[in-house]
């Protein structure tokens, strides 16, 4: 299967897209022509952009970690997120992970916290009130 999203022959009929050809492509595409016709196509019209990459599946990776699982929190962590507490600090409180970030449309993308946690904590005056963390993977245990 071709990398790239359309062929050069194809290219050549289009004369209203500029084209833009990655030099890092692992495909079999004939990277010499695809970039003489993409000259062409460019000073046909800048319209439209087609771009030739290399399509990286992204899988979920393989984790013992499930969205549902208990976790506890294990580092200092303090938060400062939850309306009407000027701080609160999440060390050894306990949650559900609630969501997995690391991935959006099935493409990989560099979530920093990529581990949306649920917490549970009892606010004086307020009763239980629940809140979200977002967490790395070496900031918590599994329960």
């Amino acid at each position: 299967m071709s990398c790239c999203s359309t062929s050069a022959g194809a290219l050549r009929l289009t004369a209203a897209m500029a084209v833009s050809v990655s030099p890092n492509c692992n495909c079999n595409c004939n990277y010499s022509s695809m970039k003489k016709t993409a000259t062409m196509a460019i000073r046909a019209a800048k319209s439209n952009i087609i771009r030739c990459e290399v399509a990286i599946n992204a899988v979920e990776e393989s984790t013992t970690l499930q969205i549902g699982a208990r976790v506890k929190v294990k580092v200092p962590l303090k938060v400062y997120h939850v309306p009407k507490i000027g701080e609160l600090d999440l060390t050894g409180m306990e949650g559900e992970i609630k969501q997995y970030v690391g991935l959006w449309n099935g493409k990989r993308i560099s979530a920093n916290l990529p581990y949306k946690v649920q917490f549970v904590t009892d606010i004086q005056g307020r009763g239980p009130v629940k809140f979200f963390a977002h967490l790395k993977e070496d900031e918590f245990d599994l329960v």
